[in-house]
Order: C-alpha cells, then structure tokens, then sequence
C-alpha cells in the first residue's frame, strides 16, 4: 500500500471497443512506422506546471480536501459510521497534497485560475481510489474503493 500511496492517481481505462481495436490494429501493422515527435519542449512543460501551482485554491476548498482525507480514515468523525467496518486504512495526508495539485490540474485544463467543487469531486476518485485499504467485509458485500470515495464526497460538507 505504501507504494501505490506515491502514485498520485490510478485511472481506470477500459478495453477499447471493437472498431477502435481494429484501429490500433491497422496503426500497427500498416502505420508507415514514423518515429514519435515531440509535440511540446521541456521548458513549455515546466511553464504549464508552474501555471497550474497558481490555480488558486481557497481556504475553504483546502478545508474540503482536509476532511475528505480524514473522513477517509475518521469516517464516524464525519457522521459516516456506515463506512467504518468498510475501511481497513484510509488516505494518508499525501492524499491530500495530491488531490489538491489534480483539482488545481484539472481546473486549468477548464480553462480556469480557480478550484470549484465540481473539481475535487470530479478528481477525487481517481486520487483516492488506490489509497483506501478495504476490509474482508467490504469485500464480502461487494464494496469497490469507488463506491466508498462516492459515499465521502456525498457525505462531507463543504465549509
């Protein structure tokens, strides 16, 4: 688990359907084999990183992240003891960190220089899902690390 905790997001991709396999297919045997080309220089990456560090994110939202974070180890904190024989071990405070530079991230890709909810919530699936520890009970009912994440974000306020 602690290894999975450096990973900032695990996103879920399915199986392409079956025209687009066909697709990679062809791309495959019959592309005309070119060498990838660099699309975007190191130095435009390092500014669109620092421009993303300065999607500002409020107090309030850092509060948000705060006790999503928590309610994901504390969930009877939160009046979410529903969740509690469910999570073995909840997100580490990496989590937090985390969730807060994606909703930055995504924010931008909005086109936006500020954090809505909207985006915490949109990203917090894929930054959590990875970081909670389910128990045997949780299996047993059928219980994904998704449905839990689904359960915080329903069940934590916004300040």
């Amino acid at each position: 688990e602690a290894q999975l905790d450096r990973f900032m997001m695990k996103i879920v991709v399915r199986y392409p359907e079956r025209d687009e396999e066909r697709a990679i297919l062809a791309q495959a045997l019959d592309g005309d084999g070119d060498q990838p080309r660099a699309v975007i220089s190191i130095g435009e990456i390092e500014q669109l990183r620092e421009a993303v560090k300065r999607v500002d994110l409020n107090e309030r939202l850092r509060e948000y992240i705060v006790r999503l974070v928590e309610a994901s180890r504390e969930p009877q904190r939160h009046r979410l003891d529903d969740l509690s024989p469910f999570i073995e071990f909840g997100a580490s405070p990496r989590a937090a960190v985390f969730l807060a530079r994606a909703a930055q991230a995504y924010a931008f890709i909005a086109g936006r220089d500020y954090v809505t909810p909207e985006d915490v919530k949109a990203i917090a699936p894929d930054v959590l899902r990875h970081r909670l520890v389910l128990t045997y009970e949780a299996e047993a009912q059928g219980m994904s690390a998704d449905q839990v994440v689904t359960r915080l974000l329903e069940g934590v306020g916004i300040p």
